[in-house]
């Protein structure tokens, strides 16, 4: 599993899982392992008490965690009701693994219940710990002991890529800011299209072929799994005002962007500057790869029919790496810029060290990319 809270090298307790075959990986996810999981014992362990479920719907449908809270305030009067072994929200990409993402959706919403199950078309992950996790906090502050506990055994499964994992990630790192732990440990479904924060931690490559049995163990083990510890980087992003981009879930618009002083800066500021600030889990790059996953990222939004699984989306970032990747970054009009050499200044300050140190860009070097994970580019391992 993954946690959403940052960690220093003394807290981290993560195991390094090398990148494995997702031809592999499919084998063991049609079941040959041997595992079979019973399905209404795994029902058991997933479900929260109904009384739970229906508070937490009705106050992310509502936006109003008090009203919520009023209406099934002493729905456990009686203390009947206990939490579950293992209580699991999911959040399906239905967008994600092509024609797979509404059926994994519908598998489930059978395994567990449609209130635990939500599309993140229809629930932004922020709404839950606004709202569903608040309602929970609430009632568990009324001495509602089932909600407590449920609120502190919760698990968070995400079906998506990289991308959807790390935007559930992201929402969930407020808990820490604003002091409401413990933040949920999340577990993965692969249906993405490179999956490199789920391969760096178990969870596959792929989609697998048999995965209706697949999930179920998918299930089971994000339960019972060991939780590993994720780094997560705080990223801030300036450019001149008037300037149209279209940024991922993992950056929002900032008022706040100021440069370090002791930085020197070639040439003056714009006066005017839009800012944007985010979390990233996995890489940030800058070149490259940056402007071929910008430029399948409007694709997929402006037609959403070509982009219909991990292998016709392969096939469209090698079409990108062709005509804007390697060779020709980031301008074929005027070959001097092919390189970031020419556009771009790097400046690190290591700990400890109060001074900026320029470091050197090679004119061979295409993309800058800084890594968080041990895989990477759809499975090539990381040698950091």
């Amino acid at each position: 599993m993954n946690s959403p809270t940052a960690s220093t090298t003394e807290e981290s307790t993560a195991r390094i899982v090398a990148p494995r075959s997702s031809v592999i990986e499919s084998i063991r996810g049609c079941g040959l392992s041997g595992l079979r999981v019973n399905k209404e014992d795994l029902r058991r362990k997933l479900s929260m008490p109904k009384y739970l479920r229906d508070a937490i719907r009705d106050s992310i449908n509502s936006k109003d965690v008090d009203a919520a809270v009023e209406r099934y305030r002493g729905g456990n009067s009686a203390g009947r009701e206990e939490a579950s072994e293992g209580p699991m929200v999911v959040f399906v990409n239905s967008r994600s693994g092509g024609r797979h993402g509404p059926e994994l959706k519908e598998r489930l919403q059978q395994l567990m219940g449609e209130e635990q199950v939500f599309d993140l078309s229809d629930v932004r992950p922020h709404e839950f710990v606004d709202y569903g996790l608040g309602c929970l906090e609430k009632l568990a502050g009324l001495g509602d002991f089932c909600a407590k506990d449920t609120r502190d055994k919760l698990r968070i499964l995400v079906a998506g890529g990289d991308g959807t994992v790390g935007w559930v990630l992201g929402s969930l790192t407020e808990l820490h800011r604003q002091g409401r732990e413990p933040v949920p440990p999340v577990a993965v479904i692969p249906l993405g299209t490179g999956n490199d924060l789920s391969r760096s931690f178990g969870w596959g490559g792929s989609f697998p072929f048999a995965w209706k049995s697949a999930v179920k163990r998918s299930l089971l083990r994000a339960i019972t799994g060991p939780v590993c510890r994720l780094d997560s980087w705080h990223l801030l992003i300036s450019m001149p005002s008037g300037e149209v981009v279209d940024p991922p879930h993992s950056l929002k618009p900032t008022d706040e962007c100021s440069l370090d002083q002791g930085l020197t800066i070639e040439g003056d500021l714009p006066e005017k500057m839009n800012c944007y600030e985010g979390v990233f889990y996995n890489y940030f790059s800058i070149g490259m790869d940056a402007q071929v996953a910008y430029g399948f990222h409007h694709l997929r939004n402006e037609k959403p029919y070509l982009a219909q699984g991990p292998i016709s989306n392969k096939l469209i970032y090698s079409g990108y790496t062709c005509t804007q990747g390697w060779f020709l970054t980031p301008c074929i009009s005027d070959p001097s810029l092919r390189g970031l050499k020419n556009i771009i200044r790097m400046h690190v300050k290591k700990v400890n060290c109060s001074e900026w140190e320029q470091i050197p860009v090679p004119k061979s070097v295409r993309a800058i990319v800084a890594l968080n994970l041990h895989s990477y580019a759809s499975g090539k391992k990381s040698m950091g």
